[in-house]
């Protein structure tokens, strides 16, 4: 039986797509880059905010020697108005109360910054609608990395047969598959369902309540 569903954040359980790109371009003109389609930003965000700004001026053919800067500034202006555009996918706030009138524990892991991700967290769910939230933090490598994953299921006393992974980008999947869970890739995120099969996805759905059956099955 399941006891634990591990999900990712952005693209899986809350829409930041377009505050991601908001933020990311407000960065990039204020240093005088041009900025990006937000299309563009559903495949470059995922490995935190670090590898993004990355991204961003990679994808602007732009390498500066003060990416430390732009990444603060970024970082700065993110943090100050984290909910802007921000939103709940459809579906989510009954899925979660599904699993949970069903015991299954609710664990959210990011890779936004830890102290962003429990904001997030605490701004959009109801109290008691997750019991855990992990992002970003120092010495604890990103996803698709499994430490974080082991942290989250020792902390619950699950094992993996227990415990299924839900999120929106290969990475996630990837995740999964490094730390030996089921995965459920999901469509309404910010990929596509070519790379959820090419990760591996043991399940794909465009259906939050899909989530809850395959908990209880």
């Amino acid at each position: 039986m399941i006891k634990l569903c591990i999900f990712d954040m952005d693209g899986t359980l809350v829409n930041t797509i377009n505050t991601l790109a908001y933020f990311g371009n407000i960065t990039l003109e204020n240093f005088g880059i041009e900025a990006i389609p937000t299309e563009q930003y559903k495949v470059m965000v995922g490995n935190g905010s670090r590898v993004l700004v990355e991204r961003m001026l990679n994808f602007r053919n732009v390498q500066p020697d003060n990416i430390d800067e732009i990444h603060k500034w970024y970082m700065n202006k993110y943090d100050n108005d984290f909910m802007y555009l921000t939103e709940l996918y459809d579906g989510i706030p009954e899925m979660l109360a599904d699993l949970k009138a069903s015991g299954v524990k609710i664990a959210i892991l990011s890779n936004k910054d830890d102290v962003t991700a429990k904001k997030v967290a605490e701004q959009l769910f109801e109290e008691g609608a997750v019991d855990l939230c992990l992002g970003a933090r120092p010495g604890v490598p990103l996803k698709p990395e499994p430490d974080a994953v082991f942290e989250i299921m020792k902390d619950f006393g699950v094992k993996p047969e227990g415990c299924l992974y839900i999120g929106d980008t290969a990475t996630d999947i990837q995740t999964a598959k490094n730390a030996g869970l089921f995965s459920i890739g999901v469509l309404w995120g910010f990929r596509s369902e070519e790379e959820l099969r090419g990760a591996g996805a043991d399940v794909i759905t465009n259906d939050a309540m899909k989530i809850a059956e395959l908990a209880k099955q």
